[in-house]
C-alpha cells in the first residue's frame, strides 16, 4: 500500500487576542511557537509605540523579523564561506600527508 501525503493538522493559535485557525504539514508545535513570538513582538511595539492600530503594528513587526531574518541569512552566509575555505585547507593538508 503506497503512503499517505502528508495531512494538513489545524493549530488554534492567539495573536494579540485574535484567534487563528490556521493548518500546518510540520510540527503544530512549531506553528504555535510560532504564533507566540509574533504575539509577543506585537505586544512589545505596542507597548513601546503607545497607541496604534494593529495593521501598524503587524507591519513593524513583520519588519522586525524580515531585519532579523536577514542579518541571520549572512551570518549564514558566512560560515558557508568560511566551513568551505576550512574544508579547502584540510583537503589540500590531507593531499599532502597522503602523498
Amino acid at each position: 500500500m503506497a503512503s499517505r501525503s502528508a495531512e494538513s493538522k489545524s493549530v488554534r493559535v492567539t495573536i494579540c487576542n485574535q484567534t487563528y485557525t490556521l493548518g500546518t504539514l510540520g510540527d503544530p508545535a512549531e506553528l504555535e511557537a510560532a504564533a507566540n513570538a509574533v504575539d509577543e513582538r506585537m505586544r512589545d511595539i505596542m507597548a513601546r509605540a503607545g497607541n496604534i492600530d494593529t495593521s501598524r503594528v503587524a507591519v513593524l513587526a513583520c519588519l522586525h523579523f524580515a531585519d532579523e531574518l536577514r542579518s541571520l541569512q549572512r551570518e549564514l552566509d558566512s560560515l558557508r564561506t568560511r566551513i568551505d575555505t576550512k574544508s579547502r585547507e584540510f583537503s589540500l593538508l590531507l593531499d599532502k600527508v597522503i602523498d
